[in-house]
């Protein structure tokens, strides 16, 4: 007899396409009823692609997106002399920087930072707009809009980056650069100009919640995984009506772990975490710089991080000294 097992699906179960919740009929923006099979997606999760629905929040953040991204790519080809061969050779570590710091917050030439500005402008207006589109959508659907806040939490760590930290110290040269390596390049930099990171209490915590999230991601996927055959992935039905497997479940982590999060709560506690992340990080990160100037020195006075003791001793000047 097959056996379905979700993630590791052997038998793909295929019914009428699911067109989800009916929508009001009329106006311009109307839903996509258009579905089509992945045997790739079925593999993974529901085989079923579409209906989609794009509205004019979706259409305008594509359009914005596409403009800032065409921005980006045709100063990172510009700048290997429009070899094609070189762009994608060199295309981690090609960058669209900022302005200098002697710009401060005008705008400068498109040549040396206007270019980014302009692609920053399209590319922030692209995200909040679908934040918005994600926050109209649920509300259409009758959801609760945890998925949207959640975004906005990563949004606010975006923002904090390229604008509110910037603005606050006077000059669009303290944002990060567009370019894969050169983003990483520019926070190294960033984290030994003020005195290391690590010392960060904000970084701190953006980390612990950072392997927290993914921790607790892992252990909840794995357990409705290990309670799968008894009904576990029927999360919803068993938060009201507990069964064997969310009874198995409780069990298994309080004989483990001597706890154990519910079927509803651990959701909670995921999205908290994972949450959390960002929000914390951006604190450190718009602290960096406009309160404390060295980590390092921040640790020390707080007794986080230990005094090293000198290590180089000045040679005293013999034409200082008394002659003996």
């Amino acid at each position: 007899m097959a056996e379905y097992q979700n993630i590791f699906t052997r038998v793909q179960v295929h019914g009428n396409p699911d067109l989800g919740v009916p929508l009001p009929k009329g106006g311009v923006w109307t839903r996509n009823n258009k579905t089509r099979l992945s045997y790739l997606a079925g593999k993974i999760g529901d085989a079923q692609v579409g209906p989609f629905y794009l509205g004019f929040l979706g259409l305008a953040s594509i359009v914005c997106g596409v403009i800032a991204i065409e921005i980006i790519g045709l100063n990172m080809w510009a700048s290997v002399g429009w070899d094609p061969i070189e762009f994608v050779r060199q295309l981690f570590w090609l960058a669209l920087e900022p302005p200098k710091a002697e710009y401060g917050l005008s705008f400068p030439p498109l040549a040396e930072g206007g270019w980014w500005l302009m692609a920053g402008f399209f590319l922030t207006v692209s995200i909040l707009l679908w934040w918005l589109r994600m926050y109209t959508r649920a509300r259409a659907l009758g959801m609760g809009t945890h998925v949207a806040w959640a975004f906005a939490a990563a949004i606010w760590l975006y923002l904090v980056l390229g604008l509110i930290r910037p603005v606050l110290m006077g000059s669009w040269s303290e944002a990060v650069p567009f370019g894969i390596f050169p983003h990483l390049d520019w926070t190294a930099a960033f984290s030994i100009r003020y005195g290391n990171l690590f010392y960060n209490p904000f970084h701190m915590l953006s980390i612990v919640f950072l392997y927290g999230s993914a921790l607790l991601f892992a252990m909840h996927g794995a357990t409705i995984l290990a309670v799968s055959r008894f009904g576990g992935d029927r999360e919803i039905e068993q938060i009201v009506d507990r069964g064997t497997a969310s009874e198995r479940a409780a069990l298994f982590w309080r004989w483990t772990m001597g706890f154990n999060a519910t079927m509803e709560s651990i959701h909670r506690w995921a999205w908290w975490f994972a949450v959390l992340c960002p929000l914390t990080g951006g604190i450190g990160i718009l602290l960096t710089g406009t309160v404390v100037d060295n980590w390092y020195l921040w640790g020390v006075k707080h007794g986080i991080a230990p005094a090293y003791p000198e290590v180089w001793t000045p040679v005293p000047d013999p034409a200082m000294s008394n002659g003996s």
